[in-house]
């Protein structure tokens, strides 16, 4: 059976982030179904690293490529003025729990949720 892992990323630091992108992809070249949730202060960042010119910004466009990114919150994004930035980065946006992604929906799914 195959793991399957929500990495919910919540703190806006650029380096706790990066923890977030660095274990997607390993776990995606480990064979676990693995998603990546952008939510709170993290939303902030979606602006910050698709610029070119920032640290990081290749190995988030690197998760962003692989899939990886199931989706923003949509009050969050909004909340840090990334909504717009989301949207023109084609991720996905949810918020079918008052405005912020249902956590429970993937652990209906089957999935761990691990919080960054």
């Amino acid at each position: 059976m195959t793991e399957k892992v929500v990495l919910v990323a919540f703190n806006g630091e650029a380096m706790c982030f990066v923890h977030v992108l660095l274990n997607a992809l390993d776990m995606q070249e480990k064979g676990y179904d693995v998603k990546v949730v952008i939510e709170g202060a993290a939303c902030k960042l979606i602006s910050v690293l698709n610029d070119k010119n920032q640290p990081f910004s290749q190995l988030y466009t690197k998760v962003k490529n692989a899939g990886l990114i199931d989706c923003v919150c949509k009050a969050c994004a909004s909340k840090m003025f990334t909504l717009e930035s989301t949207k023109e980065q084609g991720l996905n946006i949810s918020g079918e729990m008052n405005g912020h992604p249902s956590l429970a929906s993937y652990i209906d799914e089957g999935y761990e949720i691990i919080t960054f």
